[in-house]
């Protein structure tokens, strides 16, 4: 019967961190840096996720503030069929609509309404500080997902290119001890040939 091999994977990964007669400065070094690679791409994920997701709440709740809602009125009913464009298309259509502001300005604009609405309905539309009629505000739970998105998409960004960053600083440490290792090869190869008497 085989015995199999020990399969410890903490001493597979971990054997740079240990006491080792093989171990060179080099492997310490290279230890560190994993360690402080995976450290620092950890925090630079979370602060700069974190950052880009306040600065998107702050984001929306500005535009919350510089707009509001207004009720207005058709002029005029609303077409009962979605006009045949390409596009993207959201189930309404335009239409023209007044409304009348606290100092007694009357507005006229366009918005898109439900199809087949009657002339005289009310409809909510949104205007600026200025009584300019905008596209509505990201409502909270809209807004909600998109700041949880672009904090998640900027932590995994700022994440892996500190990660990457640390792979290309390993890898010129890995490419410098096989270096080393073949200059020593050299220098050993003869005598080791002739302690085995010239065999290999």
């Amino acid at each position: 019967m085989t015995r199999r091999p020990p399969t410890t994977v903490t001493r597979v990964r971990l054997w740079r961190w240990k006491r080792n007669p093989l171990k060179r400065h080099c492997d310490v070094v290279e230890a560190w840096i994993v360690l402080v690679t995976w450290l620092l791409a950890v925090a630079a994920g979370v602060f700069t996720g974190q950052h880009a997701a306040h600065s998107m709440d702050e984001t929306f709740s500005a535009r919350r503030a510089e707009v509001h809602p207004v009720s207005a009125v058709l002029t005029d009913a609303a077409a009962r069929t979605l006009p045949n464009e390409s596009g993207y298309e959201d189930g309404r259509v335009w239409a023209t609509v007044r409304w009348t502001t606290a100092d007694g300005t009357v507005h006229t604009d366009r918005a898109k309404v439900v199809p087949g609405t009657p002339a005289g309905s009310s409809v909510t539309v949104w205007a600026d500080r200025a009584d300019h009629m905008v596209s509505p505000p990201a409502d909270r739970s809209e807004a909600l997902l998109q700041t949880v998105l672009a904090g998640v998409l900027v932590a995994q960004v700022a994440g892996t290119t500190v990660w990457a960053g640390g792979r290309l600083v390993r890898a010129r440490l890995v490419r410098r001890r096989l270096a080393e290792w073949d200059e020593e090869w050299r220098r050993v190869e003869p005598e080791w040939r002739n302690l085995s008497g010239g065999r290999g």
